[in-house]
């Protein structure tokens, strides 16, 4: 095996959450998705359960998310007396900022073996190499957990169960902008050394 670790420490650095206001409004090629989701899925899984679920959104289908996000947060939030016609308007056309998106899905093994926790944290790792391979493409993009995330009537449409978990979405877009710079508070604050 042969990686060029200063290439992968910079990949690494280089990451970034980027916003669809962010986006220049281009298509990204559908080979650079697959490559995304195919990275994914070769993420750390205990037990190998592979707890990852995904469904892709572009095109009409992002109207689709808009129109099913924004009209299952009305119907929830004026049952309840609550409900934001900003945060109508806002679930309704952010989707059609990006290129793609992509629901962020945990299945739960059904023989329960592996904690709970640990299946989040594996889609959390799948999560990660989409990030990493979006920034070695030069994609966009962000994970956001906002809009009907944690909604129990959501997880239906995105293909889950009631024991799944719905984890957010992944937008992805071609930034408009240069690429933006990081920062980050030292490592030696955050580590104890036990020798």
């Amino acid at each position: 095996m042969s990686n060029k670790p200063e290439e992968i420490n910079q990949l690494i650095r280089n990451r970034r959450s980027i916003y669809p206001n962010m986006y220049s409004g281009e298509k990204i090629d559908q080979e650079i998705i697959e490559k995304l989701l195919e990275n994914a899925n070769w993420a750390p899984t205990h037990g190998i359960t592979e707890p990852w679920r995904f469904t892709v959104f572009t095109g009409e289908g992002l109207k689709k998310l808009a129109t099913f996000q924004s009209e299952l947060y009305k119907k929830g939030a004026e049952a309840k007396g609550n409900f934001q016609e900003e945060k109508f308007q806002k679930l309704a056309t952010k989707p059609l900022k990006a290129s793609h998106i992509i629901s962020i899905g945990m299945s739960r093994d059904p023989k329960g073996k592996i904690p709970e926790i640990e299946e989040v944290e594996a889609v959390a790792c799948a999560v990660q190499n989409m990030y990493l391979t979006a920034t070695a493409y030069g994609v966009g993009c962000y994970w956001s957990t906002g809009g009907v995330t944690y909604m129990e009537e959501a997880k239906e449409y995105f293909g889950l169960k009631s024991e799944d978990k719905l984890l957010g979405f992944l937008f992805l877009g071609i930034p408009k902008n240069p690429w933006p710079k990081g920062k980050r508070k030292p490592i030696k604050d955050k580590i104890r050394w036990v020798k």
